[in-house]
């Protein structure tokens, strides 16, 4: 063999043993888990409206429950969407600063209201055929007020002011809304609670005046554009 040849071989050895080590020193690829609520939904849904997208939290997540971890002030937009949707089940009875109807078996029981969201969900991908977390996203983002009126008073007289819905409040009214129309829809009624639930969202999901949360947002927002 001649010099050339000899240098190419060690060339080509070190080439190999370098390979080698590459090979070696590589870190197996971890994938990470598929985490789906409840163990049967995807949960990374893309919210549209650029105004609610920091406020609306869709973690993967299997159990949506935090046990309080996020009950500092302006928090709770950490907090995931439907577990967000149960804690106002438990006072779907109250209307603004007034308890008006009782919530009955709701009471302190978050469990409870926890698998009345789920059976919700799960009869909305039934009629739906979709992912019932968009088709809850979509709803929510339909029934969000963007303006309402504040009043105060300027000497004797109180004035009325048209002001703009902050995002968290546009949330938290939204919930609000379908919790009231759905504990009230079957409130002394033949229906259930999961199937007035059911209802509601489709209707905000499809943007239509059959649900109570349209009804209000279109109320509130013509009073405000007549406050202008």
């Amino acid at each position: 063999m001649t010099a050339k040849e000899k240098t190419k071989n060690k060339k080509k050895e070190v080439r190999e043993k370098n390979a080698k080590k590459e090979t070696e020193n590589k870190k197996p690829v971890t994938t990470k888990p598929d985490v789906k609520l409840f163990n049967k939904w995807e949960s990374n849904i893309e919210v549209k409206d650029f105004g609610l997208r920091r406020y609306i939290n869709l973690t993967p997540r299997i159990l949506p429950r935090s046990s309080g971890i996020y009950r500092q002030r302006f928090h709770k937009s950490k907090m995931h969407i439907i577990e967000r949707m149960a804690l106002h089940m438990l006072t779907s009875g109250h209307a603004s600063k007034k308890h008006k109807i009782t919530s009955g078996h709701f009471g302190g029981g978050f469990h409870n209201a926890l698998s009345i969201v789920e059976n919700a969900l799960e009869k909305i991908e039934e009629k739906t055929k979709k992912n019932p977390i968009e088709v809850f996203v979509r709803a929510l983002e339909n029934a969000a007020i963007c303006e309402e009126i504040t009043t105060y008073k300027m000497g004797g007289n109180v004035a009325r002011q048209v002001v703009i819905t902050s995002p968290q409040r546009r949330v938290d009214k939204a919930l609000r809304l379908f919790s009231q129309a759905a504990y009230r829809g079957s409130f002394n009624k033949k229906g259930s609670v999961v199937n007035s639930l059911v209802n509601e969202i489709i209707a905000a999901y499809e943007n239509s005046n059959k649900s109570f949360a349209i009804k209000e947002r279109n109320r509130i927002e013509q009073e405000a554009s007549g406050a202008r």
